[in-house]
């Protein structure tokens, strides 16, 4: 399991310039002291090694694969990193990066086996840095999978003070003959969808023009969630959707599954779906959440941008057998999920638009340009 400092420099003598420089190895030192027993807590069949070494390893054969195709994928927090680093509120970010990584192997049916992060900075907080660390364990214990290692680079000038940047990169394997989607997605299939926690990781961007704009306090109760200050309920860390889907993948029925992440729905969708096949998404089956109410009123937001920027609450589409649907329905939800039955996949006619959205007029409405 390897988690060093930048260079190579965490096994480093002191004595040299290097601090003049701006680099504090033993602040290096200490967070990889800290977060020894985070990352050991995360431990799961297959995964072996110790914190500290150049390089991790893993036994498909021990996680018990016959078969296996391996799954990758990597991805960051985008912007929403700013506004953590504005309130001070980093804890839930680590999850929001294992969940952008997870919940995409998932998708093509693939169990999480492990996680690396890349967390770079321009002045090394053991502190700071064990609070986001802790929230990457947390998200890869949600999805059940081992960090095995990861890098810490202190760099100078790179970062304003009190900023950062975050990425990650998962390993997943899926058994060659469950990998999705199925060949079989088609016209008649049923699509689930599965509540998102808020605004997830993308568009924040877009969420801090808004704020800008608005004149918004962080610190104040969220108007769509008071018990919340806006800054907290903003921060929301994405769900990871892992082991519901994985549970109802194994119950059969499932065809595919999409991530809604950026691009939305419109965008989304259609990464799954065949030729010649349309998703018809009825938005009346589902209550747009106050956040991206808030934000469309606050932002006079046109409805692309629900559709295209923002999840509007639904962070997983499954497309499932309909004779499956009502018994997916019901595992999903008790698996936790907030499951709603959105749509369907019908045959799309030449020219027509891969993704339908019925009653979004009245469902989504849009706020009048002031």
């Amino acid at each position: 399991m390897a988690k060093g400092q930048a260079g190579g420099q965490a096994g480093a003598q002191p004595g040299g310039r290097y601090a003049e420089a701006g680099v504090d190895i033993e602040a290096g030192n200490e967070l990889v002291r800290r977060i020894d027993g985070l990352t050991r807590a995360t431990a799961r069949p297959g995964a072996s090694g110790a914190l500290g070494g150049f390089g991790a390893l893993f036994d498909l054969k021990e996680a018990g694969y016959r078969d296996p195709l391996l799954v990758s994928s990597t991805d960051g927090v985008g912007t929403k990193i700013l506004l953590a680093a504005k309130t001070g509120q980093v804890e839930g970010i680590g999850i929001d990066l294992v969940a952008m990584c997870v919940n995409d192997l998932v998708v093509q049916g693939a169990e999480p086996l492990f996680f690396l992060d890349y967390f770079a900075t321009g002045r090394l907080e053991a502190e700071a840095g064990t609070r986001i660390v802790a929230g990457i364990a947390e998200g890869c214990r949600q999805a059940g999978c081992a960090l095995i290692g990861g890098e810490t680079a202190e760099m100078p000038q790179m970062y304003a003070p009190g900023h950062f940047d975050l990425a990650g990169f998962a390993v997943g394997a899926v058994e060659r003959d469950a990998l999705l989607p199925r060949p079989d997605v088609g016209a008649g299939d049923v699509l689930l969808g599965l509540a998102s926690s808020g605004v997830h990781s993308n568009g924040f961007s877009l969420v801090r023009l808004v704020l800008e704009e608005s004149g918004a306090d962080l610190a104040a109760p969220a108007p769509f969630v008071p018990e919340q200050s806006l800054g907290d309920a903003l921060l929301t860390p994405t769900r990871i959707y892992v082991r519901s889907c994985l549970a109802a993948i194994r119950a059969g029925g499932v065809k595919a599954l999409a991530h809604i992440t950026g691009g939305g729905l419109e965008e989304n969708l259609p990464r799954v779906l065949p030729e010649g096949a349309q998703a018809v998404l009825d938005t009346s089956a589902w209550e747009l959440p106050g956040v991206f109410r808030w934000l469309a009123e606050q932002g006079r937001l046109p409805q692309v941008d629900l559709r295209r920027t923002f999840n509007a609450g639904i962070g997983m589409v499954l497309a499932v057998a309909p004779e499956r649907a009502d018994a997916l329905h019901q595992l999903l939800t008790e698996a936790g999920e907030t499951v709603h039955r959105i749509g369907r996949i019908a045959p799309r006619a030449a020219d027509a638009p891969n993704v339908v959205f019925e009653h979004a007029e009245t469902a989504w409405p849009t706020p009048s340009p002031s």
